[in-house]
């Protein structure tokens, strides 16, 4: 299988031998390559932040990432015969990372750095590597704990017609203006600074650098959708914007649970993923696509035996109702866990990367019973080498409290 975009991981993104890194969205970015369908292809990506990251035990990297240039995606990739209106049919025959990285990171961010689901309550800057054993992510960091990983893209998508790119800014722009106020950022518009679209360069790259797309948000394209089961075996149904399609993919992730809810909250890291395409006709007309589809693949870690935390829309901190509100009541489930698991000598940080990281399951269990939506957050317990159930003797301290223990 022939790798059509290969990386020099010693090198920045900006000094790869081919421009085959992009780092925005946008219709005018040239094709690094090109593949024909059903002619099956290998990718190397770089981690989302370009090489910024140590395996070290300190948090130094993630406190001092350059995040405006992020992500770093590989591509676009053109195909044959593309046309806008098609669907593109995206095989993930493969993915893994390098044999001689064989681990990932995973952080949180103070919250005038970043955002996290709950940066609210974690307002220190940390890090935590992962050791990969083939299917399994182990980590110095949080002991007792082993799972077998769900790799994937946690981004694949296809160029955006101009047309689309300018409701893209539109939309955002009104939200920035217009939006609730908020201590986070509500949307990131167009950043010039760091931009990076492949071959273009001089002056076309600067005019597009002013309006081109941000990757942080999932969009009509697919793009940062962090699906953790569209793993091996799946495939992706993309909607064709522009002529030959330019597929993108990278930010890779050995793990995720449902959210991702550190922000940086799956097991980071470089790596390759190997692909096979497909066109289907005019068929976002014939099927009534409006927006990236997926089919995930059958591979799934075997767990069969879960405890479930339930959350629901009630403000624990001011004890105010709210109406269906499944964002709290995912919050509240996440709160929950990480109370109970702390008891077995977990910290706070240790629990919110591993709810964040590992396999975790997250169902909304009820939108129609006002006014509480209600929210499941489900571990396997088999993710640890001691039984976490509850029981009439009570938790038992498996940790310690150390300085090794998790990096801040």
């Amino acid at each position: 299988m022939e790798t059509i975009i290969s990386i020099d991981r010693d090198k920045a993104p900006s000094e790869q031998h081919e421009p085959v890194i992009m780092n925005r969205w946008h219709p005018d970015i040239p094709m690094a390559k090109y593949v024909t369908p059903e002619e099956p292809f290998r990718v190397e990506c770089m981690d989302w932040t370009g090489g910024q990251m140590k395996n070290d035990d300190s948090a130094n990297d993630v406190r001092d990432v350059d995040l405006d240039p992020c992500h770093h995606l590989s591509g676009p990739i053109g195909v044959r015969g593309a046309e806008p209106g098609d669907l593109l049919e995206v095989d993930i025959l493969d993915i893994g990372p390098f044999e001689d990285t064989a681990w990932g990171y995973t952080g949180i961010w103070r919250k005038d750095k970043a955002w996290g689901f709950l940066d609210d309550y974690f307002e220190k800057t940390a890090k935590c590597i992962w050791d990969f054993n083939g299917i399994w992510a182990t980590s110095r960091h949080i002991p007792h704990l082993r799972f077998a990983g769900l790799t994937h893209p946690g981004i694949i998508g296809c160029l955006p017609s101009r047309e689309l790119l300018d409701e893209w800014n539109r939309r955002e722009a009104d939200l920035i203006q217009n939006g609730p106020e908020h201590d986070t950022p509500l949307a990131l518009p167009p950043e010039p600074r760091g931009v990076m679209l492949g071959k273009m360069s001089g002056s076309d790259l600067e005019a597009a650098g002013k309006e081109a797309a941000r990757t942080i948000p999932p969009r009509e394209n697919g793009g940062n959708c962090d699906i953790k089961n569209l793993c091996r075996g799946s495939k992706c149904f993309l909607p064709v914007y522009v002529k030959d399609a330019g597929l993108a993919v990278g930010d890779l992730h050995f793990s995720q649970g449902d959210g991702e809810i550190t922000f940086c909250g799956a097991i980071e890291m470089p790596g390759w993923i190997k692909l096979n395409v497909r066109l289907i006709k005019d068929g976002c007309n014939k099927y009534g696509v409006h927006q990236s589809m997926f089919q995930p693949g059958p591979v799934d870690p075997d767990y069969s035996e879960f405890l479930v935390f339930e959350g629901i829309s009630v403000d624990e901190d001011t004890g105010k109702q709210h109406y269906l509100d499944v964002t709290l009541a995912y919050k509240r489930a996440c709160r929950n866990a990480i109370y109970y698991l702390s008891k077995f000598g977990y910290t706070g940080e240790q629990i919110y990367t591993m709810i964040s990281c590992a396999p975790i399951e997250g169902h909304i269990s009820s939108v129609v019973d006002i006014p509480n939506a209600c929210v499941a957050l489900q571990i396997p317990t088999s993710m640890f080498d001691f039984d976490i159930r509850p029981n009439a003797d009570g938790p038992v301290r498996q940790v310690e409290p150390s300085d090794l223990a998790f990096t801040t």
